[in-house]
């Protein structure tokens, strides 16, 4: 199986908007990553509007099936009613339950399933009984992968921020483990893998040798800051080498 990449145009947006001017434009950067081959586009829309706002949400829609009928749309936030709203008026190919809050800068850690399962069963159930598929964030801990199938999930995501924040070799090596283990558990699980968070052209190529599974990773962040070294078209390109997937050129 080919890793598939899902660029976060999150940072795009938090750019744009801290001068309120219309670029860099999300949709166009957007464009350009589809057509270096990409897989798909992921947003994240925060109430506050801090990055992607409403707007996007909807003008990457219609760009996507408008331009790249083939491609996935993903859509990732914490299901409150404001947000299924928006996900069912949209109907992405993918929604990812995120259990952020409004103060997190970033989103930094998993679902505690355990604590929320009602609340996340009727959810995803809702979620699913309109078409789309539903991946769940969770902490790179094996258990998550069983507690995910259980309410109803087809995927999850893995939280690889431990991974890839980690600089000495003991601490990243041990959260290597941790994230390979929970991969493995998703495997026997019988749900699908993505993951996503601090993912880079040196540390992702590892997790696709051991996860051959690895179904798809969403990477904002990182192929924003190397899209400045190499452009949005030839960052796509590096990560989708990274992602076992090289450019074939004619």
């Amino acid at each position: 199986m080919t890793c598939k990449l899902s660029v976060n145009v999150n940072a795009i947006a938090h750019l744009r908007n801290r001068r309120d001017l219309p670029w860099p434009s999300v949709v166009d950067l957007s464009r350009i990553a589809l057509s270096s081959g990409a897989y798909g586009i992921t947003v994240h829309p925060r109430p506050d509007e801090r990055h992607i706002r409403r707007s996007d949400v909807f003008e990457l829609s219609d760009m996507i099936r408008a331009e790249f009928a083939s491609k996935e749309f993903n859509i990732e936030g914490n299901p409150d009613a404001r947000f299924a709203e928006l996900v069912e008026s949209i109907k992405p190919d993918q929604v990812t339950l995120v259990p952020d809050d409004i103060r997190q800068s970033t989103s930094d850690h998993g679902w505690n399933i355990k604590a929320h399962r009602a609340f996340l069963t009727d959810i995803i159930a809702r979620f699913k009984s309109a078409g789309l598929r539903v991946s769940i964030f969770v902490d790179p801990e094996p258990a998550a992968a069983e507690q995910a199938k259980s309410v109803g999930a087809d995927r999850i995501e893995i939280y690889t921020g431990p991974y890839g924040g980690a600089f000495d070799t003991e601490t990243r090596d041990r959260e290597f483990k941790n994230v390979v283990a929970t991969g493995m558990a998703a495997l026997d699980a019988g749900v699908g893998l993505n993951a996503g968070h601090d993912l880079t052209l040196d540390n992702l190529p590892p997790l696709v040798a051991a996860l051959r599974h690895l179904e798809e990773v969403s990477i904002g962040h990182c192929i924003t800051s190397d899209a400045l070294i190499y452009g949005m078209a030839g960052a796509v390109e590096r990560y989708r080498t990274a992602c076992g997937d090289p450019v074939v050129r004619e």
